[in-house]
Formats: structure tokens, C-alpha cells, sequence
């Protein structure tokens, strides 16, 4: 198992990330927890990414993710352009990187993403279990010289703690890029909660076939208003992680 207190480092993964706004308002603000608050249109992301080869990470090997969550008010990444997020859910096909993620406090299990690109037709969709959750379908344009950069803020929790990190990226994406649809296919299942809208009201997003993005080493205590107990500085981590190995910090 990987130390979780290390920082891993990802490079030139295939990524599609991109927002909605929700059918159901309500679902989604209860999945947010206490001491959190979802922004006023409820907005939801999703970032769907491949790692096509084990020499484009520090630790993790050739992998697949998707992880979906919902945008926040009140706790934006550094610069803040972007609002910070608490993940719903996080669908990883590696076992070394559901049990890194897991000692983050990630919601993990067990599955796999792909990607399909015809052309500038681009399919993305995600299962679990051998059942396919959710597809997006997207018109991709090529890479050319403009860079998105900056960092994202993800929200989890462990021990009855809210924990904050901030991860910064580096992307190059595709222009045009448009998505067309995105489908939620199991209504009995839990993520079915945070489907889209119809019509289909998109936030912002990109596809880009090189963007890379670190997992930084320290996590950071959210200090939450009327806790029974004062709230820690957000430089120090609860003893219960210093003991898993996680340094205090970010």
C-alpha cells in the first residue's frame, strides 16, 4: 500500500471535466454535510480521466478514474476561479489507488472508465460491477497552444473530520468542445441522485488529452462552526491521521 501521507504526481492523463446543474436540487444539497454548503444553483462536476501507462505517475501505475461531487460556496481553490468541491463519489479500476484515496477519506470503490474517440466524436462513460453508470457524449476539437493551469480544492471525510487539500493542475485542451449529452443509467443506484437537468445546463469544462495534476502531501482539518469542541487550525491534522502516516499541512 502507498504511504498516503506522499505526494503523487500524474502526468499527461486523457481527462474530461466538466459541470451541470442538477434534476434534483434537493438530493444533491443532502449530500452535502454539515459544516459545508453547496452553492445556490446546486452545481455538479464530474472529472473522468485515463492513465494510459505506468511511466506517467510517481507511484500509482496505469489506472482509471472517475470521481463526481458537487461544487461549493464559500471555499474556493487558491486564486479563486474555482469553487471548491465535495466528492460524492470516486470509481477507481486501481486497488492501490481506492486504498491511497480511501486513507483521504474518499468515498472509493471499485470500477472502471473509458473513453471512446471517433473522430471528433469523444464517448466517455463509467461502470461498476460490469454496469455502466453514467455517459457523456462530447464533439472534441485539437489541442493548440492555450494552457488552463491553477488548482482545485476537494473536501473529504474521516474520522468525523472534514479534511480539505489542494491539488494543482496543468491541462491543454481541445478546442472546440462541446458536450452533447450525459446519462445517468441506474435509477436504483445512489449516484443516480446527482443526474442532470433537462434541458442539459452545462457549467464549465473541458477535454484535454494531456493534463496533469499532483496529490499533494498534507491534508488540512476544515474547522466547522458550533463543533462541540474549538475547531484546530487548519495547518494541523487530528491525531488519528498523524498516526496513518498523514503530515500536518497542505
Amino acid at each position: 500500500m502507498l504511504d498516503p501521507a506522499a505526494p503523487q504526481l500524474v502526468v499527461n492523463s486523457r481527462t474530461l471535466y466538466f459541470s451541470w446543474l442538477p434534476a434534483d436540487p434537493d438530493a444533491v444539497s443532502a449530500l452535502v454535510p454539515p459544516g459545508l454548503c453547496p452553492r445556490p444553483d446546486r452545481q455538479v462536476f464530474i472529472n473522468q480521466y485515463i492513465v494510459e501507462d505506468e511511466t506517467q505517475t510517481s507511484g500509482f501505475g496505469a489506472y482509471s478514474l472517475t470521481y463526481l461531487g458537487i461544487s461549493l460556496l464559500g471555499v474556493d481553490a487558491p486564486g479563486g476561479l474555482n469553487p471548491g468541491g465535495w466528492w460524492t463519489s470516486y470509481v477507481a479500476s486501481s486497488r492501490r489507488v481506492r486504498e491511497y484515496a480511501a486513507a483521504r477519506g474518499a468515498p472509493v470503490v471499485s470500477g472502471r472508465t473509458r473513453f471512446d474517440l471517433d473522430g471528433e466524436n469523444l464517448l466517455s462513460e463509467t461502470e461498476v460491477d460490469g454496469t455502466p453508470l453514467l455517459r457523456a457524449r462530447c464533439r472534441v476539437g485539437e489541442t493548440g497552444h492555450v494552457i488552463s493551469s491553477g488548482h482545485h480544492r476537494y473536501f473529504t471525510r474521516r474520522d468525523g473530520q472534514l479534511l480539505s487539500s489542494v491539488y494543482p493542475f496543468v491541462a491543454e485542451p481541445v478546442a472546440p468542445f462541446e458536450i452533447e449529452s450525459v446519462e445517468f443509467l441506474q435509477p436504483g443506484h445512489p449516484m443516480y441522485a446527482l443526474r442532470p437537468a433537462n434541458p442539459l445546463s452545462i457549467g464549465f469544462g473541458y477535454y484535454s488529452p494531456r493534463s496533469s495534476f499532483a496529490y499533494p502531501g498534507g491534508l488540512s482539518v476544515h474547522p466547522v462552526a458550533g463543533a462541540a469542541e474549538p475547531a484546530r487550525p487548519t495547518h494541523q491534522v487530528p491525531a488519528s491521521l498523524a498516526r496513518s502516516g498523514l503530515p500536518s499541512g497542505s
